[in-house]
C-alpha cells in the first residue's frame, strides 16, 4: 500500500506469544504495515506464536543465550545500534513498564530524542505506569502521546496520574472466514467457552466453575470449555474434579487459532477482576458469538452493550454469573438476538479502522 506519509516505525513488545496484549502488538504490526509503513518489531522475549507484519528483531535470543550481566549489556548495546543507525521516527512501546528507574534509563540512554508512544494495556495501571505516580508523570509527561486501549482505562490514567496527553485506540480484531471443519464437535455436543491465560488471580476462573456448576447448564447437557494455558491450570483442574460436575468440565491447551473452538460454542465467558480491552471478548464477538463478562475495572460496556450482544454480571458473584448463563440457555428470544448481533457490534475494531485511527497519531 502507498502511503504519502509513510513512518519509520519501531515497535517494541514484551513477546508475540501466549497472551491477548501479545496478539495484539501483533495485530498492531500488521496494521502499520499494511498501512504502508516501515515496521521493525523488537521482542525483548524469545516467544514467537502469534503472527506479524515487519522486521522482526528477537532479542529474546540473545537473553536465551546470556542473560547473564554481560548479556544484558551485550542486548542494551545492540538495541541501542539498531535505534542510532535507524532513526525511527517513532518508537511505539507496548512493553508493561513496572519500574519508574528503569524506564528512566531506557528513556535517557535509548529512546533519547525519538518521539515515544506508549500504550496502556490494563486497567491495573502499576504494570504499566509503576507504582510512584509523582516520577510517572514526570517521565510519561515526556511522551509524544500516550495511547489506552479502552475509554475508561484513558481516564483512569488522567485521574490518578495527572497525565493529560492521553488518546483511546482500540485493539483491532482481525476479520476471519473461520474454517468450522477444522474443529469437529459431534452433533450433540454443547459447550460454553473459557478462553485466555490461565491466571486465576486475574481471570477469576474458579468462581466461573462455581458458577457453572450451580447453574443449569450441566442438567442441559452444556459443556464448560477452557482453553488456554497459564499459572493455574493444574489448581483449576483440581477445583473441577472437586465438585460433583467434573465430567462436564474440560480443558484444552492453548491455541494461537482459538476461532474454530469459539464460533461453535453457545456463548463466552469471562470473569476477571480486571482487563483492558479483552481479546476474548472482540474474537468472541466477531465470530458471531455473544459474551456474558463481569463488571470487570477497565469497562466492558465498551464492548458488550447488555441484551444487545451479551450480559454484564456484578464481579465475583458466583450465583448472578449462574443465572446469566441460564437466561441465555432458557430465553431463546434473548440468546438469539444477542447472538445475531455480535459480529457487527465489533465492526469498527477491524484493522483497516483501527490502522486510520493510527494514521491520525502518526502525522
Amino acid at each position: 500500500m502507498q502511503n504519502k506519509n509513510k513512518k519509520k516505525i519501531c515497535l517494541i513488545v514484551s513477546s508475540l506469544g501466549k497472551g491477548g496484549a501479545e496478539r495484539s502488538a501483533g495485530l498492531l504490526s500488521i496494521a502499520l504495515h499494511q498501512s504502508g509503513h516501515d515496521v521493525t518489531l523488537v521482542t525483548v522475549l524469545n516467544h514467537i506464536e502469534f503472527d506479524y507484519q515487519g522486521r522482526l528483531i528477537n532479542l529474546g535470543e540473545l537473553k536465551d543465550k546470556n542473560d547473564s550481566f554481560f548479556g544484558r549489556i551485550e542486548r542494551f548495546l545492540k538495541f541501542r545500534k539498531l535505534l542510532s543507525e535507524e532513526r525511527f521516527d517513532y518508537i511505539i512501546d507496548s512493553r508493561s513498564r513496572i519500574s519508574p528507574i528503569r524506564e528512566q534509563l531506557i528513556s535517557k540512554f535509548l529512546y533519547r530524542s525519538t518521539p515515544v508512544i506508549y500504550i496502556i494495556r490494563s486497567a491495573k495501571l502499576k504494570t504499566y505506569l509503576g507504582t510512584d505516580k509523582r516520577k510517572a508523570k514526570k517521565l510519561y509527561s515526556k511522551a509524544y502521546q500516550m495511547v489506552a486501549v479502552s475509554k475508561t482505562i484513558a481516564e483512569k490514567v488522567r485521574q490518578e496520574y495527572g497525565l493529560d496527553r492521553v488518546v483511546t485506540i482500540y485493539n483491532p480484531v482481525e476479520v476471519i472466514n473461520v474454517d468450522k471443519t477444522i474443529y469437529k464437535t459431534k452433533a450433540d455436543s454443547k459447550y460454553v467457552l473459557f478462553f485466555g491465560r490461565l491466571d486465576n488471580s486475574i481471570k477469576n476462573i474458579s468462581m466461573l466453575i462455581d458458577a457453572y456448576v450451580t447453574s443449569d447448564l450441566p442438567a442441559k447437557y452444556v459443556d464448560l470449555y477452557i482453553m488456554g494455558d497459564g499459572p493455574d491450570l493444574e489448581f483449576l483442574k483440581n477445583h473441577a474434579l472437586k465438585t460433583n460436575c467434573g465430567k462436564h468440565i474440560k480443558f484444552l491447551p492453548f491455541n494461537e487459532n482459538p476461532f474454530p473452538v469459539v464460533s461453535h460454542a453457545l456463548f463466552t465467558l469471562l470473569t476477571s477482576h480486571y482487563e483492558g480491552l479483552p481479546r476474548s471478548v472482540i474474537e468472541s464477538l466477531a465470530c458471531g458469538v455473544p459474551v456474558i463478562s463481569t463488571d470487570y475495572e477497565g469497562g466492558p460496556e465498551e464492548l458488550i452493550n447488555p441484551g444487545y450482544n451479551g450480559l454484564i454480571v456484578q464481579a465475583a458473584n458466583a450465583r448472578a454469573f449462574a443465572d446469566a448463563m441460564n437466561r441465555f440457555i432458557f430465553d431463546k428470544s434473548l440468546y438469539n438476538s444477542c447472538r445475531s448481533n455480535a459480529k457487527a457490534s465489533v465492526a469498527h475494531l477491524s484493522l483497516d479502522k483501527i490502522a486510520e485511527e493510527w494514521a491520525k497519531l502518526l502525522t
